[in-house]
């Protein structure tokens, strides 16, 4: 443990550079909160679409995405990162922004929103490539656990204070407010980026490195004892639970005949809980270590997922819905900043953005093929059939957990240098 124990964590600086990343952070977290679910909203209520039109805006436009995202990896790999993520702000910006113009002037069409969605997908994906370097660079590498840690309670509290107060702004302000606020939260934060300031070098090109190559972030993740049990595990149990969202929404919303505010009460108010857990984090590793994380908190965010499976109606039904996204999201959000940091410890300079990259992509793969599985079950069954076969699967992927603590990675060349001039 280091000097001070597990409660300096909460109260460790970790100096203005990155302050400036958290708040830019900070305000696209919140602005895409208010902008949850816009682009399904205005395809419904704007342009009239049915169910199979937006499930295909939902899992097409991402998927496409995580496509075009793949050979912008290794470009990510060898630029600077920071002119690259207020690239991907500048860029969701512009597209989102184009939504209410186009819907000012009447010329807003549903391939626009496919369009739309495409294009801040892959930016996502690009800007969180560049962005884990970056982070690489920016802190000591015991400090990893804390910055997620802040970006991971960050994440949360924008998910549980966001989404209702873009409800009621598109209620007082029309469909597209939050489509607005979004769009100017990534200009902010490209602002904020760049006050992060200090001189960043351009990466170096390393002996025998293909800037062309595609594979190797997957390369990494499945060849790395340390990180390949728990990518294949986060593929299961993130595709697992996003898989469970449409049928729980047929269930509580058709069947059980909840509200709408009860619905959404029921998914955002047990976000908060993200707020206990990331916060918990950076102290469990030090009481623990990162193998009792990834062995007991791994397994229990997958053992509550079956009992939505068990929701029954009325208040009671309410209650349980909450109390088991609670259970979830606690142990969801401990566990996860553990492994991104971990995942940047494991993972050479040269290969962070393509192995974030094949991450990102991988989890996006998994969730649309384990929800369309899904949803085909569904069709042969019923929505409690196909939560409690999600739920049975999740009890299996805590085998996948790593059993102990792999070896430190060796690394084949000397370490490019840092690039930034100063480190916070």
């Amino acid at each position: 443990m280091r000097p001070g124990g597990a409660m300096g964590y909460g109260r460790r600086r970790l100096g203005r550079q990155f302050g400036w990343l958290w708040a830019a952070y900070a305000v696209s977290a919140y602005g895409s909160g208010l902008g949850f679910g816009a682009l399904p909203l205005i395809a419904v209520l704007v342009l009239h679409a049915g169910p199979a039109e937006v499930s295909a805006l939902s899992a097409v436009g991402p998927a496409v995405g995580a496509l075009l995202a793949v050979p912008l990896a290794p470009w990510v790999e060898f630029r600077r990162k920071r002119p690259v993520m207020i690239a991907a702000d500048l860029l969701r910006f512009a597209a989102m922004a184009s939504i209410p113009a186009a819907y000012a002037f009447g010329l807003l069409g549903f391939g626009q929103l496919f369009a739309v969605s495409a294009v801040v997908a892959a930016a996502k994906i690009a800007f969180g490539a560049a962005s884990g370097a970056f982070l690489k660079a920016l802190v000591r590498p015991d400090d990893l656990v804390v910055a997620n840690s802040r970006f991971e309670s960050t994440n949360w509290s924008s998910i549980a204070i966001g989404p209702p107060l873009g409800g009621a702004a598109i209620g007082v302000f029309g469909p597209v407010a939050t489509v607005w606020a979004d769009a100017g939260s990534y200009l902010l934060s490209a602002l904020g980026i760049a006050a992060v300031g200090g001189r960043e070098e351009p990466p170096p090109r390393r002996p025998g490195t293909r800037p062309g190559s595609l594979l190797d972030g997957w390369r990494h993740l499945l060849g790395d004892p340390g990180l390949r049990p728990l990518y294949l595990n986060n593929l299961l149990v993130s595709g697992l639970i996003m898989a469970t969202e449409p049928m729980l929404a047929v269930l509580l919303l058709r069947q059980l005949h909840f509200s709408a505010w009860q619905y959404g009460l029921a998914f955002a108010a047990p976000c908060l809980g993200g707020l206990i857990g990331s916060r918990l984090a950076p102290r469990v590793v030090a009481r623990h270590g990162r193998t009792w994380v990834f062995r007991t908190i791994g397994t229990l965010r997958a053992v509550w997922l079956i009992g939505l499976a068990f929701v029954p109606s009325g208040t009671a039904g309410l209650v349980t819905v909450m109390a088991v996204e609670l259970a979830i999201i606690v142990n969801m959000s401990l566990f996860t900043p553990v492994v991104a940091a971990h995942r940047l410890e494991r993972t050479p300079q040269h290969l962070v953005a393509r192995t974030l990259t094949a991450w990102s992509i991988g989890q996006q793969a998994a969730i649309a093929a384990l929800t369309a599985l899904g949803g085909l079950l569904a069709t042969l069954t019923d929505p409690r059939t196909t939560l409690a076969v999600a739920g049975l699967l999740a009890l299996a992927t805590p085998l996948l957990l790593p059993r102990r603590e792999a070896a430190a990675p060796q690394p084949s060349a000397p370490q490019p240098p840092a690039p930034l001039n100063s480190r916070a």
